[in-house]
């Protein structure tokens, strides 16, 4: 079984193509399929496919850094509500994100913080969005980590400074997608350095289709990809990565 890490399958993207996206995500051995969240707006969504497939979809409650606000006090009252009905299995998608727009940094910076204590307070793992934004995110995660945090850091693109540092901190993973089998990312080089127990596999669909789909629509079924990518940058073979990556999800987010 493959887990697709983090995938947004909610989206209005997909349209009344949802279920079958799932279904044939399902029939390509993608058993199951995490949804972050972004805020608010989408929470019946989610909610609706965990009831629709409660034996292939997880969700995770949280607020994205693009869409903090003026209101995002609000918006993280309201993730703490969500959190306390014990269906989440994680928090985020939350973190830093400077390349649209630096306008909210500090409030970026202040509800990052508030998540990070609702996984501590929750004992559920972060999910880190971090986008030219690693150096804020580790001088927060300097102060706050400690052996009651862990996560993953979604969409990983960092290099070997990143990779180190990210490491310091024991407890964190990080998630691959198909910018790995992009031609000229150089994520492959970052993947060769990246300890195979702390892989994890994402599709973050609608989003970063792998090749051979890259430009088109991403579906959590195109996770088979970034698996056979990440099998021939170690040298392994495919059921191999499929069983370590499959690991390293239950055990970060606790999945039976």
């Amino acid at each position: 079984m493959l887990i697709d890490t983090h995938t947004h399958l909610y989206l209005e993207t997909f349209g009344d193509q949802t279920l079958d996206v799932i279904q044939n995500a399902i029939g390509q051995g993608v058993g199951l399929m995490i949804l972050p969240a972004i805020r608010e707006e989408y929470i019946g969504a989610q909610k609706k496919l965990l009831n629709a497939f409660p034996d292939n979809i997880k969700i995770a409650s949280g607020l994205h850094p693009s869409d903090v606000k003026e209101n995002f006090e609000i918006e993280l009252d309201i993730v703490k509500r969500e959190l306390e009905t014990g269906m989440y299995v994680a928090v985020g998608e939350c973190g830093i994100d400077l390349y649209w727009d630096k306008t909210h940094i500090e409030a970026q910076k202040s509800a990052f913080i508030r998540q990070i204590e609702f996984a501590k307070q929750f004992d559920l793992p972060l999910i880190i969005h971090a986008r030219d934004a690693f150096s804020e995110i580790f001088d927060i995660l300097d102060s706050h980590a400690d052996e009651a945090l862990r996560g993953v850091f979604h969409s990983f693109t960092g290099g070997s400074p990143e990779i180190e540092k990210i490491l310091e901190y024991k407890t964190f993973s990080f998630g691959i997608n198909g910018i790995v089998t992009f031609k000229n990312s150089g994520l492959d080089k970052a993947v060769a350095q990246i300890p195979i127990h702390k892989l994890l596999m994402e599709t973050d669909a609608p989003f970063l289709a792998p090749v051979p789909h890259r430009g088109k629509r991403n579906e959590s079924a195109f996770l088979i990809h970034i698996a056979h990518k990440i099998a021939q940058i170690l040298n392994v073979s495919l059921s191999e990565i499929e069983d370590l990556t499959t690991h390293n999800a239950k055990q970060l987010f606790r999945l039976k």
